[in-house]
């Protein structure tokens, strides 16, 4: 089994994470040291933990840890990651709980010294028939989460004779929920996206042989040339034999909007769109719908600068960075000192107060969950001399909560689905609020609506939720 780290699991934690997973398989390749950079490039799907898992052809060696992929990583670390292909996990980092680690990849003992390893972006709502096929095959489920509930369900089946690719084939009816998948074995990758492909994953090549990134920046990063994306309910299996495709579920595609308003990196194409030029456009089309005067420009860093940059181009108001970004501020287990407990947001971002002092500022944010960050953003701007606070949020109200892999709170603490716009307004202490239109949005992407998820605003889950249906008032809507 190798090198593997595993402190304490917590029984009681549960996940609600997006995440970014990466895979390599190639002969004569280090596959770990190109998982390493690809995990590096999909460092901000997830902070909480990282980990690869790679094989020589007869052992599964794996690393994982916490932190980030800088702090789990060491080069004695990659030494002893051998073989030709690898799989990379990056954890995003759950609220309310950073004393937890449960890194992937997952590891599952088949027989002897025989193991499959997975890796899992996405989220179960409802894990109802997981665990009734595992309690019936009497497979213990103490403390398991979705993907370590997916990996049970394989590996039942790898031990009844079949193939992984057999395996992942027949417990896939099991799996009611969002899921791209990386499962290895000893001797190949097989990569898995659910039928309706709410999360992003990509397909590459290099040199004779394949890499599979959640976004097109992890293939860019190892010089991988994309060669397509990973179909929604197909299985890609990457063995000596070359690459095999295998459909096992019609697809009906319905990508996460969120991608292109906040999730991926803007330097990605998802569905042939540059995720950056489409944030410029969302701050193009905010500029046709809210005519505001004012001084200037300041985008909340890093991803609504292309929107507050579409939106300057567009009214021709001029466009600064009002707000500088310590970007060594990383996720923290530290427990802060008393006097800065209450300044996480200032140690993140500070104000550049001869841009803002006694100016009307244009602040433009891509989204608004709980308020309370763009409440103390708001606060900062106001205490570096701003005259007047207009806020605009690149996208709709965000008024129901995600099922599908974000860690998003419960509806009743999403400020939009509990104030109205005027409220939020005042609660924010701003002089206006204005957030983009659905129809505005949808322009901007310029992708048909039918092929994407917009549950977050509209209530509208393409994917069913299951029991958790009775979380949500679709009254909303």
């Amino acid at each position: 089994m190798g090198n593997q780290k595993l402190p304490f699991l917590n029984s009681n934690y549960s996940f609600k994470e997006k995440c970014g997973i990466f895979g390599v398989f190639g002969k004569g390749f280090e596959a770990a040291r190109l998982v390493h950079p690809g995990l590096w490039a999909l460092q901000h799907r997830g902070q909480e933990s990282s980990g690869i898992a790679s094989s020589d052809g007869k052992t599964i060696y794996v690393h994982k840890g916490m932190g980030l992929v800088s702090h789990v990583f060491e080069e004695k670390d990659l030494k002893k990651l051998k073989g030709h292909m690898a799989i990379g996990h990056n954890r995003y980092a759950t609220s309310g709980d950073s004393t937890v680690l449960h890194a992937q990849p997952i590891l599952e003992k088949i027989k002897n010294n025989k193991y499959i390893a997975l890796a899992h972006n996405g989220n179960l709502p409802s894990v109802k028939k997981l665990k009734e096929f595992l309690t019936s095959k009497k497979i213990s489920i103490k403390g398991a989460n979705d993907s370590e509930m997916i990996t049970k369900a394989i590996a039942f089946y790898v031990r009844e004779g079949k193939s992984l690719e057999e395996a992942i084939k027949e417990a896939y009816p099991l799996f009611t929920g969002v899921f791209c998948l990386l499962v290895m074995d000893e001797n190949k990758v097989v990569a898995i996206r659910d039928s309706f492909g709410i999360r992003p994953l990509c397909l590459g090549k290099l040199n004779g042989g394949f890499v599979i990134a959640s976004e097109t920046c992890g293939l860019d990063v190892v010089g991988a040339t994309f060669i397509r994306e990973v179909k929604p309910g197909e299985m890609v299996v990457i063995s000596d034999k070359g690459l095999k495709s295998i459909q096992i579920e019609k697809g009906n595609q319905k990508l996460d909007i969120f991608e292109y308003v906040y999730f991926a990196r803007p330097d990605s194409i998802i569905l042939g769109k540059s995720v950056d030029q489409v944030r410029q456009n969302l701050g193009v089309e905010l500029a046709k719908e809210v005519k505001i005067k004012a001084d200037v420009v300041i985008p909340v860093p890093d991803s609504a600068i292309p929107a507050a940059s579409g939106y300057s181009k567009k009214s021709g108001i001029p466009f600064y960075l009002g707000l500088i970004k310590n970007r060594y501020i990383h996720r923290t287990f530290i427990s802060p000192e008393e006097h800065t407990r209450h300044k996480i947001v200032q140690q993140k971002l500070n104000p550049m107060k001869h841009i803002i002092f006694g100016k009307r500022v244009i602040v433009v944010d891509d989204s608004i969950v709980r308020g309370t960050t763009s409440k103390e953003i708001i606060k900062m701007i106001r205490g570096a001399g701003a005259k007047e606070i207009h806020l605009l949020i690149s996208s709709p109200p965000v008024k129901f909560p995600d099922f599908y892999g974000i860690n998003t709170p419960n509806q009743k603490d999403l400020i939009a689905a509990v104030k109205n716009i005027k409220e939020i307004g005042k609660e924010l202490g701003v002089d206006s609020i204005h957030y983009l239109s659905y129809q505005g949005m949808l322009k901007a992407v310029g992708l048909p609506e039918d092929i994407l998820c917009t549950s977050c605003f509209n209530g509208k889950y393409p994917v069913d939720i299951g029991e958790r249906a009775k979380e949500v008032d679709f009254s909303l809507a």
